[in-house]
């Protein structure tokens, strides 16, 4: 028997405050990476739940998801089932404990997150920037967690 495709199923937020984006700086095992704060849906978990749970251990900021970007399918080595939330954060961190691996915070603007392209953890994260960018906005009402 032929084991079972499962993709990995992520979440991450596309957060825009005054024309920069915040961003996560973390280790990788292919060096020091940028990425949107993003991570790995857990057993039990809503997607939304996921996905302020991962922006609050990535950055610090306590997140309020107000939709959905878009659902992106990365094949690879490894398959990604990501569904990219935008939304808002507070004016300053609530917590100054953030994951292992995790650097630290960053608000990049547009050109300098381009700049960087070199240091991105993946074509995820432009793609979900410029998606945003180009005005793609989902409502959260098009996500059930059945009980």
């Amino acid at each position: 028997m032929s084991e079972r495709f499962r993709p990995n199923t992520t979440v991450a937020a596309v957060i825009e405050r005054g024309g920069r984006f915040l961003l996560v700086e973390e280790q990788t095992d292919a060096g020091v990476r940028l990425n949107q704060p993003a991570g790995h849906l857990e057993a039990g978990e809503s997607l939304l739940d996921a996905v302020r749970r991962e922006v609050l251990e990535e950055t610090g900021y306590a997140f309020t998801p107000e939709g959905l970007v878009g659902v992106y399918l990365a094949p690879g080595k490894t398959t990604y089932l990501r569904f990219a939330f935008y939304g808002s954060v507070g004016a300053a961190p609530v917590s100054t404990q953030l994951d292992s691996g995790i650097i630290a915070a960053r608000w990049l603007d547009y050109d300098a997150l381009l700049a960087s392209a070199d240091r991105l953890r993946s074509a995820l994260v432009t793609r979900c920037v410029d998606d945003w960018r180009a005005g793609a906005r989902h409502p959260l009402s098009l996500l059930h967690t059945l009980p």
